[in-house]
């Protein structure tokens, strides 16, 4: 690898890192927002947005342009590539973090303050975790902590699916609040998205670590 190459991944490296952690926070201030009813904390997910937005095209232009002026080949295509990917995921996880946000700012006005169950902040600290996993990763180029993501989506999505029955069985109990417990309902839904996208990080870090591609392979 010659002296630029290995700088411009570098700098990549830095900026998809950055754009990670933006995330992360994303997440971590939605859920919050959701748990402790705080609406100016909700807005605050949502203003970020744009952020994420423009960090997101800039990791794409910096790929192209490191794939164009070098043409990498071995681990360096599949960084290049797996960067790429995990671009694509990261920002789709800033929309979840904001969609999870604003009906945090909904169900505020809607819900009395005790409305929402604790196991929420369990399972959106469980996904927060499996990003953090992801970051991890490739900072240090861990196999292992990347199929520990992996592995970790079934506890969420089985997490998920209770929650969902619960919220369920609450809309029965309290007709009156129905169209807020919409809103709580589509929750879970995010946080398995969460973790869904996560997933797919780690199986795009395994490809560039072990140059196996392990989509679809259970």
């Amino acid at each position: 690898m010659s002296l630029h190459l290995e700088r411009e991944i570098s700098a990549l490296k830095k900026r998809i890192l950055r754009l990670g952690a933006l995330v992360e926070e994303q997440l971590e201030r939605a859920m919050t927002s959701v748990v402790t009813r705080d609406v100016k904390l909700a807005h605050q997910v949502i203003e970020q947005d744009a952020a994420v937005d423009e960090m997101e095209v800039e990791v794409e232009e910096e790929c192209l342009k490191i794939l164009a002026l070098h043409q990498p080949v071995a681990i360096d295509l599949r960084f290049i590539i797996a960067v790429l990917k995990m671009d694509a995921d990261l920002e789709r996880l800033g929309d979840i973090a904001v969609h999870i946000a604003q009906r945090g700012a909904r169900l505020t006005e809607q819900l009395p303050s005790n409305a929402v169950p604790r196991e929420f902040t369990a399972i959106g600290e469980r996904v927060r975790r499996m990003v953090r996993a992801c970051l991890d990763s490739l900072v240090n180029l861990d196999a292992t902590a990347a199929r520990g993501v992996c592995e970790e989506d079934m506890m969420v999505d089985k997490q998920c699916r209770e929650m969902y029955e619960h919220v369920k069985q609450r809309m029965k109990r309290e007709p009156e609040h129905i169209d807020a417990l919409v809103e709580l309902l589509m929750i879970p839904r995010h946080l398995e998205r969460i973790a869904d996208h996560a997933t797919n990080i780690a199986e795009d870090l395994l490809y560039m670590i072990e140059g196996r591609i392990v989509r679809h392979k259970k």
